[in-house]
């Protein structure tokens, strides 16, 4: 029996990928829109990102945005408010998250595309440094 439990698949370019960048929504807020333009240029050249995926990345940019508000408070206010730390919190946790989902972090970036070229097929890490036959 095959365990996949916590294993990701590796991204793999869509069959149907957008080619260029659609506008921003108006609706997100202008930390979001601001991180929309930053990541789409990268989401289209990779070719993840599909019409279906927009709402996910939508999502992810409000809670970037969110996060980046609530710092502005804290750093304007100069006190750390315990609500607004754990609602601060919370959007990080979800936008890392989403983050992941379309290869916007370093490990999700490397299974963009799959396997390595160079995997000699050697599961067993305690072989490294091992003369091999």
């Amino acid at each position: 029996m095959t365990h996949l439990r916590g294993v990701k698949p590796a991204l793999s370019p869509d069959r149907e990928p957008l080619t260029k960048t659609p506008p921003a929504p108006k609706w997100l807020s202008e930390d979001a829109r601001g991180e929309w333009k930053r990541i789409m240029p990268r989401l289209i050249a990779d070719r993840i990102v599909t019409r279906a995926d927009l709402t996910g990345i939508e999502n992810y940019c409000v809670a970037v945005g969110h996060v980046r508000a609530i710092e502005r408070t804290f750093a304007t206010t100069g006190t750390l408010d315990k609500t607004l730390f754990g609602m601060q919190n919370r959007a990080m946790q979800t936008a890392r998250q989403l983050a992941a989902e379309y290869g916007l972090s370093p490990v999700s970036r490397a299974r963009v595309g799959g396997n390595a070229a160079d995997d000699d097929d050697d599961d067993n890490p305690l072989t490294i440094g091992r003369n091999r036959r």
